[in-house]
């Protein structure tokens, strides 16, 4: 019961910082409009009202490919760059030989490749989800493998002496020593991934939300443009509090 009174607190708490930092942000907002006194800055009620108009079915089509989108990458970066980094964070000689194309490769900006992709691979949505999927891998990649470099040789020795073999040491050491690095690497790069997919879909994009968005602003319809970023506002905002839960349910451990 006790267990059950703290986890409703700490759920109502944190409930409660994200209406208070929402409010902020449309205070902020109407304070900037107010200044500016713009139309290309409505007020923040004018846009929730459009929002609402728009949410069906226009906008509500919109926001689920663009949050499909995301998504597909966000997994697929997670199911292959998790494994690599563990592996080379453990591996050294394997590591040398990989790091230096790692390295080469990181600090590219990945939206060079947007032109390349599209004659390649068409303008469809397997351009924008691997466009994506390279940004939010190869930081999750690099995160993961420098957070299983900092495994504690201690805690691997002590599970081999207890006879585990070499998947059970990755599965039950290395893996959950790693895991809270591991999201917020998915967190940081959420941020990133979210901006990307704004200019991919707004480059010879027929829909998500970010040609929703740049169509609206094409149109002078300021209202519409703000209620698809509010749209798009919502959609790092779910992803980010489904990353938050995660981290709060698989490393409940770092808040004992």
């Amino acid at each position: 019961m006790v267990v059950n009174k703290q986890q409703f607190n700490e759920t109502s708490r944190r409930y409660q910082e994200y209406l208070l930092g929402i409010v902020l942000v449309v205070l902020g907002w109407q304070l900037l409009s107010i200044l500016v006194a713009k139309p290309v800055i409505p007020g923040p009620m004018p846009a929730m009202v459009r929002f609402f108009e728009v949410l069906v079915p226009d906008l509500g089509r919109d926001w689920l490919i663009s949050a499909y989108r995301v998504a597909l990458s966000l997994v697929a970066s997670l199911v292959i760059a998790v494994p690599s980094g563990l592996y080379l964070g453990r591996e050294r000689r394997l590591d040398r030989v990989v790091a230096p194309a790692i390295y080469l490769l990181y600090p590219v900006p990945k939206v060079a490749f947007l032109p390349v992709l599209f004659i390649l691979a068409g303008i469809g949505d397997a351009t924008r989800i691997f466009l994506i999927f390279l940004i939010v891998f190869f930081h999750i990649l690099v995160t993961t493998r420098d957070a299983a470099r900092g495994v504690s040789s201690h805690s691997i020795y002590s599970v081999l002496s207890l006879g585990a073999n070499r998947r059970q040491v990755y599965l039950h050491v290395i893996f959950p020593a790693c895991l809270p690095k591991i999201l917020t690497a998915c967190r940081v790069s959420l941020g990133t991934a979210i901006a990307v997919l704004f200019l991919s879909e707004t480059v010879a994009g027929s829909n998500g939300l970010g040609n929703f968005i740049f169509d609206a602003s094409y149109r002078a319809d300021y209202e519409l443009m703000f209620a698809g970023i509010i749209g798009m506002s919502l959609l790092g905002l779910i992803l980010y509090a489904v990353l938050d839960g995660l981290e709060k349910r698989w490393c409940s451990w770092q808040h004992l």
